[in-house]
């Protein structure tokens, strides 16, 4: 996850966007459950509550992503459109041969990316589609963001 991300960034026919972020931790890591004390309302409850945490490998990873975005926009500033409906496709190239559910990395990524200032809100998404790529050093996850024209949303004439 750490390792350097051989970034580029462009766009394609249509005003699609296309860049590389690092490789990023499952959502099962993610996430930290923490037990907290507390006095319990009712009898018989546990003293205690459960708080959800970012994990500090998740932390991590939302400051190399917006090291990698700040890079970008440093040579091309870019936005998507405020409101549009998105099409993101992320191609997930792992750093090993080892096993893994694309379906967890997804949640980090698109999470990272809201948080950056990419989107307003991974709520825009109306297509995801996710593909396993080949094997790269240090991992990469490529990002094509694509703003829809016509969307489930919008009356067809």
């Amino acid at each position: 996850m750490g390792a350097e991300v051989h970034t580029y960034l462009g766009t394609l026919d249509g005003g699609a966007l296309l860049f590389a972020l690092p490789w990023g931790p499952s959502i099962n890591h993610y996430w930290r459950h923490v037990l907290k004390p507390c006095k319990p309302k009712n009898p018989g409850a546990p003293p205690y509550y459960v708080k959800l945490l970012m994990s500090e490998e998740g932390r991590m990873y939302r400051r190399n992503v917006r090291t990698s975005l700040d890079t970008y926009r440093a040579h091309a500033p870019f936005v998507t459109p405020p409101g549009a409906r998105l099409a993101v496709h992320l191609t997930l190239c792992a750093p090993t041969r080892r096993s893994y559910d694309v379906d967890n990395h997804v949640k980090a990524c698109l999470d990272a990316l809201t948080h950056c200032g990419v989107w307003a809100d991974d709520s825009l998404i109306d297509e995801l589609r996710v593909t396993r790529g080949p094997v790269t050093s240090g991992g990469q996850v490529h990002v094509t963001i694509t703003p829809l024209t016509v969307t489930l949303f919008e009356v067809q004439p």
